[in-house]
Order: C-alpha cells, then structure tokens, then sequence
C-alpha cells in the first residue's frame, strides 16, 4: 500500500496567527480520513495547502510524491466550503468547465453520479435548493480521476438523510488506487466511513489513528471521542 499524502513539521503562520504547528502524518492509498476539530483547528488551511492553493511556512508536503503545485493539481479534486458553481451556469455547463479544466474529468461518470443524486444536466444552478448544490458539487469532484479527492465540509446543505445517501453513493463509487480526506464536525453521520481519523486542535494534531483502534481502545465511537477531546458537543 502506497502513501498519498506525506507531512512533515508542516507549518502556516499569518501575520497574527499560527493556522498549523509542526503537522506531521502520512495518507494511505484507498483510505477514507476523517479530519476533524472544531472551527478555527486549521483544517481548511490544510486543505488549502493540500490543493496548491496557500504555502507553507515551512516544512514539507508531498503529494504523490509531488510538491504542491501545477503538478499536484492535476491529481488533486478538492471540493472548498463555499459554493464555486456561477447561478447561469446549467448543470451541463458546470461539467463542460470541469472537462475543459481537468483532462480527467469523467462526461459518463458525472452523468452516473448526476443519476444517482436525482439531477438533470438542464438544471439551472441558480434553481437548485441549497443541498441540491451541494450534490452537484460532489458530482462534479468526484467526476474527476483523481489520485487524492479533498472535501471541506461537504453536507452542510444536506438534511441527515440525504449526508447518508450521498456518501453511500460516493464510498460506493470510491476507487482503492485513491485516497479521500473528508474535513466535517457532522461525526456521527459519517464516522463509520473512515479508515482513520486526525483530530486537529489550534493547528496542532492533538490525536490520530486507525478509527476502529481508537474506538476499541477508548470505549466509544469517534463521535464519543470528539467530545472527550473537545471537551464539548460540537459533532452533530
């Protein structure tokens, strides 16, 4: 089993905060990561340097084997927190941007995900309810081939039955050659998806492992273990 991800004492300091702190720890080919903490733990400015879109301060990131860069984000899918799709754009359109963009965009498997999410490539974007949008965003990223797909909070815009569905349907279209970090403080809808899990609290790694290690090992689910190291009741 390959690495996908490597850090090492990797580092992001702004001029009046430091986002990460000596973060250091590897991803494995065909595994699910939950990243977990609550807001301000760094876990979208870890993202962000994961998809070559912020520097680090210092340390060292390796994705594939690849420095973070044009390189990386051929391989890279990374699906941001906020909406990026133009109101215009139809569905179709929104595809026709991804396959002009990214020379592994997949026409026949957006359209199977499309599918199996109930839309149609003549929606409007500007039509669509909030957690349609979100499932159009997940369709688009996951049309992609990618090596590493990264998702900043993927279900606000969900209900908890529709965060199951979609996730069943994206585990289930989950590829082994490929690796998947998922950042929510929704836990316990999705906690039995991931492989492992990383807990990040004021940018340092406050705790990380195989998720059913820590579960036999503490006594409770991932969910109990977010509250035990949080110290509150923040994963919905």
């Amino acid at each position: 089993m390959s690495t996908v991800v490597q850090l090492n004492d990797l580092t992001k300091r702004y001029i009046m905060t430091t986002a990460l702190s000596d973060v250091t720890l590897d991803v494995s080919e065909g595994h699910i990561v939950g990243l977990l903490g609550p807001n301000g733990s760094g876990k979208t400015t870890l993202m962000k340097i994961l998809a070559a879109l912020v520097s680090p301060t210092s340390g060292s990131v390796l994705i594939d084997g690849l420095v973070p860069g044009v390189a990386t984000r051929a391989i890279v899918s990374f699906l941001p927190d906020v909406n990026h799709l133009d109101r215009w754009m139809t569905v179709a359109e929104a595809g026709d941007f991804y396959a002009d963009f990214y020379r592994d965009f997949d026409r026949k498997r957006f359209q199977e995900l499309l599918n199996i999410m109930g839309l149609s490539m003549r929606q409007k974007i500007g039509s669509l309810s909030r957690g349609m949008v979100e499932k159009a965003r997940l369709c688009l990223v996951f049309g992609r081939r990618a090596r590493l797909y990264i998702l900043d909070e993927p279900f606000g815009g969900l209900d908890p039955l529709a965060r199951g569905q979609v996730l069943e349907a994206l585990v289930a279209n989950f590829r082994t050659d490929c690796s998947m970090i998922l950042s929510t403080q929704m836990v316990s809808d999705v906690e039995r998806f991931f492989d492992d899990v990383i807990f990040l609290n004021k940018g340092c790694v406050v705790l990380a492992g195989v998720a059913e290690n820590l579960r036999t090992e503490r006594g409770t689910s991932i969910e109990g273990i977010y509250r035990e190291v949080y110290g509150h009741v923040e994963a919905r």
